[in-house]
């Protein structure tokens, strides 16, 4: 016969096994948490550019996702994140230079990791799609956050020496985290 002490220890061991088999069950059902941003782009004076873009950190980098409209049909712009959350001057000049946390914009021809890459609006002015920025993060010193996602006019090549601008500011968001 089992004692009154020896069967609560026994369905507490029981009760333990479970608990922990439950939790990490869950945790293998719902996966690790990425870390998340995202910005409500709006246009600068004189665009009619507006949208989303959101960040989702991964192993191989941030994936920014993007969904703008209003852009010119058929056209390429360049994404970058500016260094300043900023887009309160009618031209999104408040931003700032380009994000460049490793100070490569000092080497003449280097990308610097605010440059995400080009963007291509279909005909009917709508550019929807994702590009992987490795060099960016979501905290630490290469972290997007409180910083601006600007869209700009032009795309810009990032081979040429010395890089062109990349015109005008044409629609702006501060990055945010969720």
């Amino acid at each position: 016969m089992v004692k009154r002490n020896d069967r609560n220890a026994v369905d507490a061991v029981v009760l333990a096994v479970v608990a922990c088999a439950l939790l990490g069950g869950c945790t293998s059902f719902m996966g690790q948490q990425d870390k998340r941003a995202g910005a409500q782009v709006l246009p600068t004076v004189g665009s009619q550019v507006r949208g989303t873009v959101s960040f989702v950190e991964r192993s191989d980098g941030v994936q920014v996702s993007y969904n703008l409209a209003g852009l010119q049909p058929d056209s390429d712009h360049a994404l970058q994140v500016h260094e300043r959350g900023d887009c309160n001057a009618a031209d999104a000049s408040s931003a700032g230079a380009v994000f460049a946390p490793a100070a490569d914009r000092l080497k003449a021809g280097a990308r610097v990791e605010g440059d995400l890459g080009n963007i291509h609006a279909d005909s009917n002015g709508v550019a929807i799609g994702f590009i992987v920025a490795p060099d960016v993060s979501l905290d630490g010193v290469r972290s997007v956050i409180q910083r601006a996602v600007i869209v700009h006019h032009d795309a810009i090549d990032p081979y040429a020496y010395p890089q062109r601008g990349t015109g005008a500011a044409i629609a702006c968001g501060v990055i945010k985290a969720q």
